[in-house]
C-alpha cells in the first residue's frame, strides 16, 4: 500500500470517525440538517453506528487491505446516499458536505489498498 493511500485512508477514517461521533453526541451542526432532511430520529443511532464502522474498517484496512476495500466502498456507498438525501430535500447547497467526507476513502480505494 502506498503511503499516499494510507494518509488517504487514516484521514477518512479521521473525518468519518468524527463525524460518527459528532452523530453520537447529538452536535446540533449535525442534528439539525437531519431533521431538514427529513431523516427519522429512529434512525440516527443507526447511521451512527455505520459511519463508526466505516472509519474503524479504514483504519484497520491499513493493515488488512480487504477489509479496507470494503469499508472504503461502505462508506462511498453510505456519502451517496446522503448526497441523495440531501438532494431529494432540495438542500442543493449542503451537498458538498457527503461528498467531502466521502472523497478520501475513495480516493484511497482508487489508489489501492492492495498495491
Amino acid at each position: 500500500m502506498s503511503t499516499t493511500a494510507v494518509v488517504f485512508a487514516l484521514v477518512g477514517a479521521f473525518m468519518v470517525g468524527f463525524s460518527a461521533v459528532s452523530m453520537f453526541l447529538g452536535a446540533k451542526w449535525v442534528v439539525e440538517p437531519l431533521t431538514e432532511y427529513g431523516v427519522p430520529r429512529s434512525w440516527w443511532t443507526a447511521l451512527a453506528t455505520a459511519k463508526a464502522a466505516g472509519a474503524v474498517g479504514l483504519a484497520v484496512g491499513v493493515f488488512v487491505p480487504a477489509i479496507g476495500i470494503a469499508a472504503a466502498i461502505g462508506v462511498a456507498l453510505y456519502f451517496a446516499g446522503a448526497v441523495i438525501t440531501v438532494l431529494r430535500a432540495k438542500s442543493y447547497a449542503h451537498v458538498a458536505f457527503p461528498v467531502i467526507y466521502a472523497a478520501p476513502a475513495v480516493v484511497a480505494l482508487a489508489l489501492g489498498f492492495t498495491g
